[in-house]
C-alpha cells in the first residue's frame, strides 16, 4: 500500500480541530516523560554532537554508524572529534553511560522511537547531488519501521528530498503506513560549525519542517526537549531551502571578496586594508575575508544542490554558479602566485621545495573535508614541485578523498622537531590555513 502524504504545505482534513492521531499522542507522551528512545545515524561531525545533546537531555540514545572504528572508539571513550568542546569528557561520559550505546547493527533501528539521519550528501563527478548515503539509511530504517516512529533527515539537501526521495523508500514494500497518522517524517537542517566555541549545538535555534502537521508537531516536541529554541516552518521544503540559503549566502559573499582581492591586487591595493576601512561602517556591511578557496562539509557543496534543482524546474541560477566558478579557481590563483614569487627569486617551480602551513579547511580545527589545501597540493605536484606540510591539528591525512587526491592519503605532517629544518630547506612557504598557533 502506498503511503499517503498531503501535498507540500497542505493541512490534514479538519485543520487544527482534527483529532490527534493515537500514535502521535503516544509518541508525545514518551518524549515528555523521557522514555522515548532516540537513534542517530552517522556519528561524525554532526551526528555525534547531536547524540550527545539528546543524551545530555535525559534520553536513552543509540548511535548507528557503518564504521567499526567509530563504534569501537565510542565504546572505549576514545575521542575522534577533537574540535568538540571538552571532547575527551564527552566521549568518556557516553562510554560510561547506561543510556548510550553505539552499534553497526542496523536491525537495532527497530528499538528507537525517533531516528535522525546525519550522513554526508556529497556531489557526484558532474556536480550533481549524491544522495546515496541518505537512501541507504532510508532502506535500513524501512526494514524495521513500525507504526509510531518519527524519522528526521538532518543532512543538507535540495528542496523536496524528504518528500520525494526519502518517503518512498520508507514506505515501499509491505509497509501500510499513513504519513501523519502512523509514521511521522520531517526535515531539520544541521547547523554545526566545527570549532566554534561560542555556539554549542543546544543553543543554536533549530528549524523544523514536517511533511504534515502531525509530523511537524512530533519533531518540534522532540527537539524542544533538548534545544533552547525551536522554530517550526511551513513544511520540509521550506526547511530544506532555508539551509541552502544560509550557506549560499556565505558562498556568494566569499566569492565576491575573492574576486575583489584579485581585482584590487592588479591595482596594487591591499584588500585587507580596504576591508578594515569598509568595516568601520556601522550598518549595511558584513565582512567576509578572501582566502585560498572554500572548504568544509557544506559551503563547497550546497550551492550546486540548489543549481541542480533549479535546472530541474527550468531555471538557471547564474549568479550562484558564477560564485562557484570564482571559488573553485582560487587554488589555481594561489599556485600562480607561488610560481611568480619563485620566478622573482630566479627559481623554477619544478623541483622547488614548497611547505604548506595548515591544511585544514579553516583555522584551529583538524577538519580537512573539501579543503582547498589539497587542490593546491595537487596543482603544485602536477608542476613537479616537492610539497610537504605542517599542521599540528592534522598529523596524518586520512578520510574520504576523491580519486584524484588519493595520492595524499597517509602523508604525515612535518614534526615539531623537524619544523625548523623544513622551513630552512623550503624555497617557498605558503600559509594556507592560519591556525592560531602560527601567529
Amino acid at each position: 500500500m502506498a503511503a499517503h502524504t498531503p501535498s507540500a504545505g497542505a493541512r490534514e482534513p479538519g485543520g487544527d480541530t482534527a483529532e490527534e492521531p493515537p500514535a502521535l499522542r503516544r509518541l508525545l507522551e514518551r518524549i515528555e516523560n523521557r522514555t522515548c528512545v532516540v537513534g542517530v545515524m552517522g556519528l561524525g561531525y554532526v551526528g555525534l554532537p547531536l547524540a550527545n545533546t539528546f543524551h545530555a537531555a535525559g534520553f536513552r540514545t543509540l548511535g548507528f554508524d557503518t564504521e567499526e572504528d567509530v563504534v569501537a572508539s565510542l565504546t572505549a571513550g576514545r575521542s575522534y572529534l577533537e574540535h568538540l568542546p571538552s571532547a575527551d569528557k564527552v566521549f568518556r561520559n557516553l562510554a560510561d553511560s547506561d543510556r548510550f550505546s553505539a552499534t553497526t547493527d542496523m536491525t537495532r533501528l527497530g528499538e528507537v522511537d525517533a531516528v535522525m539521519i546525519c550522513v554526508p550528501t556529497p556531489l557526484g563527478k558532474h556536480f550533481e547531488p549524491d544522495l546515496g548515503y541518505v537512501e541507504s539509511c532510508g532502506r535500513s530504517v524501512a526494514k524495521t519501521l513500525t507504526a509510531g516512529q518519527l524519522v528526521i533527515l538532518e543532512s543538507t539537501t535540495y528542496p523536496g528530498t524528504t518528500r520525494e526521495r526519502l518517503l518512498p523508500i520508507l514506505t515501499e514494500g509491505a509497509h501500510a503506513l499513513v504519513v501523519g497518522r502512523d509514521l511521522f517524517l520531517a526535515f531539520s537542517p544541521e547547523r554545526e560549525d566545527p570549532g566554534n566555541q561560542s555556539h554549542q549545538m543546544s543553543s543554536i535555534p533549530k528549524l523544523v519542517g514536517g511533511l504534515d502537521e502531525p509530523s511537524g508537531t512530533a519533531a518540534c516536541a522532540l527537539y524542544r526537549a533538548a534545544f533552547e529554541s525551536v522554530l517550526q516552518v511551513r513544511n520540509s521544503e521550506v526547511a530544506e531551502a532555508a539551509k541552502l540559503v544560509e550557506n549560499i549566502y556565505r558562498a556568494v559573499n566569499i566569492a565576491l571578496v575573492n574576486e575583489l582581492k584579485m581585482v584590487l591586487a592588479r591595482m596594487d591595493i591591499d584588500i585587507w586594508e580596504v576591508l578594515d576601512a569598509a568595516e568601520t561602517k556601522p550598518f549595511g556591511f558584513h565582512r567576509f575575508n578572501p582566502g585560498p578557496g572554500w572548504g568544509g562539509h557544506c559551503i563547497p557543496v550546497d550551492p550546486f544542490y540548489l543549481t541542480w534543482k533549479a535546472r530541474s524546474v527550468g531555471m538557471h541560477s547564474h549568479f550562484i554558479e558564477h560564485a562557484g566558478e570564482i571559488n573553485i579557481q582560487m587554488p589555481a590563483y594561489v599556485v600562480q602566485h607561488v610560481q611568480s614569487a619563485l620566478n622573482e627569486a630566479r627559481k623554477p617551480l619544478n623541483a622547488s621545495k614548497v611547505l604548506l602551513l595548515g591544511i585544514a579547511y579553516k583555522p584551529n580545527i583538524g577538519d580537512t573535508r573539501e579543503t582547498p589545501a589539497f587542490v593546491i597540493w595537487k596543482l603544485l605536484s602536477e608542476s613537479k614541485a616537492d610539497v610537504s606540510y605542517y599542521d599540528p591539528l592534522v598529523p596524518r591525512i586520512s578520510g574520504h578523498l576523491s580519486e584524484d587526491l588519493h595520492f595524499l592519503l597517509g602523508k604525515e605532517s612535518v614534526s615539531n622537531t623537524d619544523l625548523p629544518s623544513a622551513v630552512a630547506a623550503s624555497d617557498c612557504i605558503v600559509v594556507v590555513t592560519p591556525h592560531a598557533c602560527f601567529l
